[in-house]
């Protein structure tokens, strides 16, 4: 006879030890003090955010660390915390099943388990993926003795990796026309490409302004809305050594393949097979859809990431992104089960100027905001949705510049119907404005242009600045003055 499962009732589970888990369980634990709480995490660290710095009104700025499992429970004394991997899920019972083979009732259950990288070939060695500071550190690892590293994808984790890298060769495979189009326009993407240093082969920079006019064109209309970073956290880097340990050399080669994607990985043995011997010695060739092939030590592959649904998927409504729908209080379908965080896929009717995008930010954001529903859920309150949602912004960096974005900063869903205001400063700032018949609709900014918190009021008070023209970014007229 099988042993019967170790059963525990809690009023909230929350599954995930992500951003938005432990953001999910701080929050229930501060308005729910006499409620039990239990986080089930399948790492013993978490991660957190630390050391919130108020920009603006919808805009935050903080770090994101790693924790012991336990300081949670340290931390807030009505949570138990259990590492353990979900296996089972049975929403008629309120119930969900670990993998060691126990049980956990609850009134209440907070999907947070996250997202995984996309990886391009998931069985070989030598494709890795960035989700964590542990995965971090074996690609730092992977990183001491490499000559060559491939980098595929266009995302967060690419753009900041191709800038940190040096001493070793850096191939970087994007499908698109240009870096960065989950985040900036190609105008943009010609400021960041000086910090590059491509040994010759920079862009040519001159007129910028015409170059933002004449590219800005449908195809950047959903630039951000279909791809997503892996939430490591604004600062995954510091304290790791992302350069090539066993050498002195601190040089940047970097070899940029546009418009072009992976078509076949062969192994050392394969590729010998096919072409007779090899004049390098590379764990891998790569063969991509332009027809060039490399050789390299490995494949970093920064294509996007995967929700974590299972074993959820079978019961829930899942979006096309793979994401479990929720409502405007972050309710799946099934009764008493919502989600948060790159798991969910926000479903409700968006603010003008918000969207998603699987960034800590708004996993942080989503978090809180699901305790509060499941809170006024659970004593039948009325809850109000959380102003973050009002409009979409996010602030991060990337090679070595301030970056952020505010609203549709890419024109997102606007048609062909807007205008774009540009000031460029080569090598200080970039700073684009999305006006919609006469009204700021979204902003880029690059750089210390101390814009954010003015920009951010014309875009949620939507007052008509047609009459300004350019002079709108006119540096010698202090805006933030002006509009105060």
């Amino acid at each position: 006879m099988a042993a019967a499962k170790e059963l525990q009732n809690f009023d909230f589970i929350i599954l995930g030890g992500g951003i938005a888990g432990v953001s999910c369980t701080e929050y229930l634990s501060n308005l729910n003090n006499d409620k039990t709480i239990c986080l089930i995490s399948s790492t013993y660290l978490v991660k957190a955010v630390c050391n919130i710095r108020k920009i603006a009104l919808t805009l935050e700025q903080y770090e994101v660390t790693e924790k012991p499992l336990d300081s949670v429970a340290n931390e807030c004394g009505n949570v138990t915390v259990v590492r353990a991997t979900v296996v089972g899920f049975e929403p008629t019972v309120h119930k969900v099943v670990t993998s060691d083979n126990k049980e956990f009732q609850y009134k209440k259950l907070c999907i947070c388990t996250g997202a995984r990288p996309n990886l391009i070939a998931e069985e070989n060695e030598h494709v890795l993926g960035l989700r964590d500071l542990q995965s971090v550190e074996y690609f730092q690892n992977r990183l001491s003795t490499a000559r060559r590293v491939v980098i595929v994808g266009n995302g967060g984790i690419a753009l900041e990796l191709v800038y940190e890298l040096t001493g070793c060769e850096v191939v970087w495979v994007i499908k698109d026309d240009a870096i960065g189009n989950a985040y900036f326009d190609k105008g943009a993407a010609q400021f960041f490409l000086p910090a590059l240093e491509l040994d010759g082969k920079l862009h040519e920079e001159a007129n910028l302004k015409n170059e933002i006019a004449s590219t800005q064109s449908s195809q950047d209309l959903n630039a951000g809305e279909s791809s997503y970073a892996a939430a490591l956290g604004s600062n995954w880097k510091e304290g790791l050594k992302l350069s090539q340990q066993t050498s002195d050399i601190k040089h940047k080669k970097v070899v940029v393949e546009y418009n072009s994607e992976l078509k076949t990985i062969f192994t050392r043995q394969e590729y010998k097979t096919l072409h007779g011997d090899l004049s390098d010695d590379w764990n891998i060739q790569l063969e991509l859809k332009n027809g060039k092939t490399y050789g390299c030590d490995f494949v970093l592959s920064a294509t996007g990431v995967v929700p974590n649904t299972e074993p959820f998927a079978e019961h829930a409504k899942v979006a096309s992104d793979g994401g479990l729908m929720v409502d405007k209080c972050m309710r799946t379908n099934i009764s008493d089960v919502y989600a948060a965080g790159d798991v969910c896929k926000a479903s409700w009717e968006y603010s003008e100027y918000w969207m998603q995008m699987r960034l800590w930010t708004q996993a942080n954001q989503m978090g809180a905001y699901a305790a509060k529903c499941m809170t006024s859920d659970m004593d039948n309150s009325e809850n109000f949705m959380d102003f973050c949602f009002e409009m979409f912004s996010h602030v991060t960096s990337f090679f070595g510049y301030k970056v952020i974005l505010l609203g549709k900063y890419n024109g997102q869903g606007l048609g062909s119907d807007y205008e774009v205001l540009l000031r460029c400063t080569k090598g200080q700032e970039y700073v684009k404005v999305v006006l919609h018949h006469g009204k700021i609709h979204g902003a880029l900014l690059i750089g210390d242009t101390d814009l954010e918190e003015t920009l951010e009021n014309l875009i949620l008070n939507q007052m008509d600045v047609s009459s300004f023209g350019e002079h709108l970014l006119d540096p010698n007229i202090d805006i933030e003055d002006y509009f105060d």
